[in-house]
């Protein structure tokens, strides 16, 4: 397995520069020993990893430690049910491994996972494990999760889809540890975008990994049943008139609050083009709904169930975990250019304290420092947001067999990523950008552009990243 990995990161943006240094430093505090083994927590007053948040921060995490990287992939597999379920979080509960099954807690992955196999080395038994693991799992969502036989499958506690306490959910339970539907409730079960998305990101992994064994028929067999789960999103959750994904309620009536689910959707690669379109252009880039000063909150802002509330709460407030789940929204469809936007807003809202908390309000972009546990601090997916906007802005991210390099505008910086027998280097001016490979230049020009290139620096295409620069001061 590759061991060797190391970022370097030195910019004239001092602001820019403290906030690496520190979420680089706090970072280290949220790597613990589970049984011996080294994981990455969600930290900030969580002391597990979830499925929502920990393979996600784990592959980003590799970066910087490859072991911790495979191991946040590896408990979550080993820890599968036989029937299929993945643990919903994995806790240290009296010096022991303890995989808990009480809640989806989201589903952030299929993909982290896959790309931890190539960023580990390609190591063919950890890809046998993660092929069983999604073909066991979306087994059971069909088997056990379509309770009215519709064919949408559903959520049955607010920690399915790690909304907590979001209005819309009603007096819908917070975790729910049986394997029949919840009853008596007022909306759950309900129709869900992120269940229906688990199974679509399950599928196209599982259909990637068939082309990686080379067996054509069955990476054909899994595409067509991941299209099948987009043809049901794009004609029972897809609301063309309001040009969003809505959930229905266990009525089957449309729940009509606008969230930003979609985005979520757009993380899973579950909507077509055509529908990622019209969300980011009549919502996501609504100053009066999602773009706000500090955008992203996770309820329109205009809608009647907004609540900006300050503690762990997802009926409002913009989300550090939303922040880091849009890189791969974007880039999935497209939209590379909102990415430096985005993580200039995060860098400027977290500021000169570099305190790291969950929620920031979408109107002052004010951190809410108090979380229900008290001050919080350290929150790993405001960490690694910061670290990996600056890898899409500044530096370098290795995604399978690619390497992105990012050359947005800014102050001058240098941005090195050592991987296994590479050194990935890339240089910034503020006006123009030179990349080399174990020391050796292979592009050179203006600012403004992602560069794509082959693990050896081999040039495969250009993508637009230019946005308005702001010099981040307080």
């Amino acid at each position: 397995m590759i061991t060797n990995v190391r970022v370097s990161f030195q910019t004239e943006d001092a602001l820019l520069q403290k906030l690496m240094d520190e979420a680089e430093k706090k970072c280290l505090q949220n790597l613990k020993n589970f049984e011996g083994r080294t994981v990455l927590i969600e930290g900030g007053g969580y002391e597990k990893i979830w499925l929502e948040t920990q393979p996600m921060g784990g592959e980003m995490y590799a970066k910087r430690n490859m072991t911790a990287a495979v191991n946040n992939q590896l408990l979550f597999m080993e820890y599968a049910r036989e029937d299929g379920r993945i643990p919903g979080s994995i806790a240290m509960i009296d010096g022991r491994i303890t995989p808990q099954f009480n809640k989806f807690q989201g589903f952030c992955f299929p993909a982290p996972a896959l790309n931890v196999y190539y960023l580990m080395g390609k190591d063919p038994d950890y890809l046998d494990l993660l092929y069983g693991t999604l073909e066991r799992f979306d087994d059971y969502l069909w088997r056990v999760r379509d309770s009215d036989g519709d064919g949408c499958l559903e959520s049955w506690c607010k920690y399915d889809t790690g909304e907590d306490h979001a209005l819309r959910y009603g007096d819908a339970p917070d975790w729910w540890t049986e394997e029949t539907a919840p009853e008596g409730f007022q909306v759950v079960p309900m129709a869900s975008i992120d269940v229906m998305s688990f199974s679509y990101s399950a599928r196209d992994v599982l259909a990637r990994i068939s082309r990686i064994q080379g067996k054509p028929e069955r990476e054909m067999a899994w595409r067509l049943k991941a299209e099948r789960v987009r043809e049901k999103i794009s004609t029972y959750l897809w609301n063309e008139e309001r040009g969003a994904c809505l959930d229905r309620d266990k009525y089957h009536n449309v729940m009509p609050v606008m969230i930003h689910n979609s985005l979520r959707a757009m993380y899973w690669g579950s909507l077509t083009q055509t529908q990622a379109d019209r969300f980011v252009r009549e919502h996501l880039l609504n100053p009066g709904e999602f773009w706000t000063k500090m955008p992203l909150p996770s309820v329109a802002v205009n809608d009647p169930l907004f609540r900006n509330v300050t503690t762990n709460d997802w009926s409002g407030q913009a989300e550090a975990l939303t922040y880091q789940r849009a890189i791969r929204a974007l880039e999935n469809y497209g939209y590379d250019h909102l990415i430096p936007q985005l993580g200039r807003k995060l860098w400027e809202a977290i500021g000169e304290d570099c305190v790291f908390v969950q929620q920031y309000d979408p109107f002052t972009m004010k951190p809410s420092k108090v979380s229900l546990e008290g001050e919080q601090d350290a929150y790993g997916p405001a960490m690694l947001s910061v670290m990996e906007y600056v890898s899409r802005c500044y530096g370098v991210h290795v995604e399978g067999e690619k390497v992105y390099w990012g050359a947005c505008e800014g102050a001058p910086c240098c941005y090195e990523q050592e991987w296994g027998d590479y050194l990935y280097k890339i240089e910034n001016d503020g006006k123009n950008f030179a990349i080399f490979v174990n020391g050796k230049q292979i592009r050179q020009a203006e600012v403004g552009k992602k560069t794509v290139t082959d693990l050896r620096g081999k040039g495969l295409e250009t993508r637009e990243m230019k946005s308005t620069y702001m010099r981040m001061t307080r």
